[in-house]
């Protein structure tokens, strides 16, 4: 079933602060899972659903987003950008696309740019919403950090922001249909304790009204990288269900291809390179001879990788230079890297992050490099370190603790 009268908005304004050092540069929206941005994976299941008018909500860092889908005419789509100047929260972000939505449409929809869905996921709300407004949900077991949702049969009855405990299973994806009538709940929202308008509170209003908000669950895919790390089980999810597997570069003789690898145009495979997929390469790359690159690993445009350098299940972004003998797994490259000769990324599993006084649990990990970062020879960084952006590391280094921007070290 096609919605192609049905226009969505996308709140694309925040910073994403806990994806630091990646969002010091760019929004959240903006990081690459399989060698596109994210909201270019939420705007596709769009547009696949039949849902062409768009409503792009940006603040933060909000000409790189402008810049890259311009008017949506390369994607499918018309978006029309109205700006959040302050970051007051999901139902601020929402009215500010009031002007946008017509009194008479009949509903529209509301999502994250952060988050991403497949067609289906989409669909499932489009085709089962009914009442005032609906959310769709998904089922975890771990609800940590997240809001969730008490219903009778399908109706809820009320919706608990980020409160862990064993109350519900059922978490808001933050995935919305609603009536232009919630344009009147969203004038009557109060404030919240951390200073923001949510669109949780709006809903909360709208049921103790005793208006039907309703719960549609899904089973589809919905994944929300909280943190940095979380980007690489993303990528990895995403490369895994991708189909496309087209080569367009070079391939010198001697190089060995096993399962799902896409090669990008313009760019060169030298003799002697083993990968093996799901793996990405954009254009214009000039990898090996003698690389080794292993599943779940994406690396981006105008990226060069030297001699007998390993990568696996990592994100690298454009315009890197890695030279030779490097070992990078389980890690993050921010684009605009030169990494010297002999780099080395520890890893680790379970390893407690702290971010701002906050002790956050990563499963595995290397490193995360923002971007703009010069990187000498036979430099090692411990697990779970970050690099900022534009740092300098001089050969012969060991870095045991995270680099903030412009670190020098000697």
């Amino acid at each position: 079933m096609f919605f192609n009268f049905m226009k969505a908005i996308i709140l694309a304004a925040g910073e994403g602060l806990r994806c630091r050092p990646l969002t010091l540069t760019r929004s959240k929206v903006m990081l690459p899972v399989a060698n596109r941005p994210i909201l270019e994976h939420v705007i596709s299941s769009l547009e696949k659903n039949g849902i062409k008018e768009i409503i792009l909500v940006v603040g933060y860092e909000k000409e790189r987003i402008m810049n890259y889908f311009e008017d949506g005419l390369n994607f499918g789509v018309n978006i029309t950008y109205v700006e959040q100047k302050a970051q007051l929260g999901t139902a601020h972000a929402i009215e500010q696309a009031k002007k946008l939505i017509n009194p008479e449409d009949s509903e529209f929809l509301v999502l994250n740019g952060d988050n991403l869905v497949e067609p289906k996921t989409i669909a499932d709300l489009l085709n089962n919403h009914e009442g005032d407004a609906s959310l769709l949900t998904v089922r975890m077991e771990d609800t940590a950090g997240y809001g969730v949702v008490l219903k009778e049969k399908k109706r809820v009855t009320q919706i608990l922001e980020k409160r862990p405990g064993g109350l519900s299973r059922i978490v808001n994806t933050g995935i919305y249909i609603f009536t232009p009538q919630v344009f009147e709940t969203i004038e009557k929202t109060p404030i919240s304790e951390n200073g923001e308008y949510a669109i949780t509170d709006t809903l909360q209003l709208m049921i103790d009204e005793g208006k039907v908000v309703t719960s549609i669950p899904t089973e589809s895919k919905w994944l929300d990288a909280v943190h940095a790390w979380d980007l690489l089980k993303a990528n990895a999810t995403v490369l895994n269900s991708s189909r496309n597997q087209k080569q367009e570069g070079e391939l010198e003789e001697g190089v060995i291809i096993r399962g799902k690898v896409t090669i990008g145009k313009n760019t060169i495979i030298r003799a002697g390179t083993y990968i093996v997929g799901p793996a990405v390469i954009g254009e214009n790359c000039d990898i090996g001879p003698n690389v080794v690159i292993l599943p779940s690993t994406t690396i981006g445009d105008n990226v060069s990788v030297r001699s007998f350098t390993e990568i696996q299940n990592s994100i690298i972004m454009n315009d890197c230079r890695i030279s030779s003998h490097g070992q990078i797994s389980n890690s993050i490259i921010g684009s605009n890297n030169t990494l010297g000769p002999g780099f080395t990324s520890e890893e680790k599993g379970d390893l407690e992050i702290n971010i701002n006084g906050t002790i956050h649990k990563a499963p595995k990990l290397g490193t995360i490099l923002g971007d703009d970062n010069r990187i000498g020879g036979r430099v090692l960084v411990k697990a779970g370190v970050m690099i900022a952006v534009n740092c300098q590391v001089e050969s012969g280094n060991t870095i045991y603790r995270n680099l903030s921007r412009d670190s020098v070290v000697l």
